[in-house]
């Protein structure tokens, strides 16, 4: 792999690759010292022209754990504000000498444009509406260690609920389920679909509520939204949010998943901490070790961990 820009572009069997080394990564991130010299003498930068946390905050740990240099891109004090073009900024930094860049854009697309105009590794983290693979890469991972599902989610049903036309990750995810065999439905009023989807599609979340392994709320993206796309929020909550009754009626073993942040209140009406299938602050833990995997993955030995001391403890 050159770049990692898309579920589509990755495929089933690096999709599996990946989690399998992102296995190794999390026992490397539950070590006393976390940290190994696989990527010593890289070099990655995070390019982020929208807000973000735990996206690049994960980034960031992940390439340090793997003794990389890190150079983080801020727009706000950039040479952006005096009109800098996207092209120029990626290929001054790349004279600096970067070996990967992490890009987050607003606009879809821009991944593929920046690898025209560098020879480093391009790392999607979300462009407009279209991608977020490292996203759904981690949401992969926490469901096959939470449900045990190493060989793959043939019959696993997934319930994507709320407002899919805004997200990256929603079309991601279904991408990825779908390549590792699990059943995707997508819970949302009419408004909040893309044109069109090749998934069931139900109107109701108490349609599907009682017979499900995976409940995957998505966050309400109002600062997305240019019209009023749902009556209120409150209306929303009462079809479409996971409520103390809806719960309840979840099976034993299902899971609950959100890619923050989240609007309390609105996708949940009650307090993930006390629901035991939750495994929201579990997304986040192995949001590090995937986007370790991926960034061994393009810079490493690549393939596989068979060329020597790569993951031994530093020293």
């Amino acid at each position: 792999m050159k770049h990692f820009r898309s579920i589509d572009e990755t495929g089933a069997d690096s999709v599996l690759r990946l989690l399998d080394l992102a296995d190794h990564m999390a026992e490397v991130n539950r070590r006393p010292n976390p940290k190994v010299p696989a990527l010593r003498g890289k070099t990655v930068c995070n390019v982020f022209f929208e807000d973000s946390t735990r996206t690049r905050l994960s980034f960031e740990t992940a390439a340090k754990r793997l003794s990389a240099d890190t150079m983080t891109f801020s727009v706000g004090t950039s040479s952006v504000k005096k009109g800098e073009s996207l092209r120029d900024t990626i290929e001054t930094i790349a004279a600096m000498g970067v070996d990967a860049f992490v890009i987050r854009h607003g606009s879809s697309g821009v991944p593929w444009q920046a690898a025209q105009w560098t020879n480093a590794s391009i790392i999607n983290a979300g462009d407009g509406w279209h991608s977020h693979p490292t996203q759904a890469l981690l949401d992969c991972y926490t469901i096959r260690s939470a449900l045990n599902r190493t060989t793959g989610f043939d019959g696993l049903r997934i319930a994507i609920v709320g407002d899919v036309k805004h997200s990256r990750v929603a079309r991601s995810d279904i991408r990825a389920f779908g390549l590792l065999g699990a059943d995707v439905t997508l819970v949302a009023p009419r408004t909040l679909l893309p044109p069109s989807v090749d998934v069931p599609v139900v109107a109701e979340l108490d349609e599907v509520i009682d017979d499900i392994d995976v409940l995957y709320l998505l966050r309400m993206q109002r600062e997305r939204m240019t019209e009023s796309l749902v009556p209120s929020l409150r209306e929303y909550t009462t079809r479409f949010g996971l409520t103390p009754e809806r719960a309840s009626r979840l099976p034993e073993h299902a899971l609950i998943m959100h890619p923050g942040p989240m609007n309390r209140g609105v996708e949940m009406a009650v307090d993930p901490s006390e629901l035991p299938g939750a495994v929201i602050t579990q997304q986040v833990t192995n949001g590090i070790a995937v986007r370790m995997a991926v960034l061994f993955e393009l810079l490493g030995s690549g393939g596989g961990l068979g060329s020597g001391n790569d993951l031994e403890s530093e020293g």
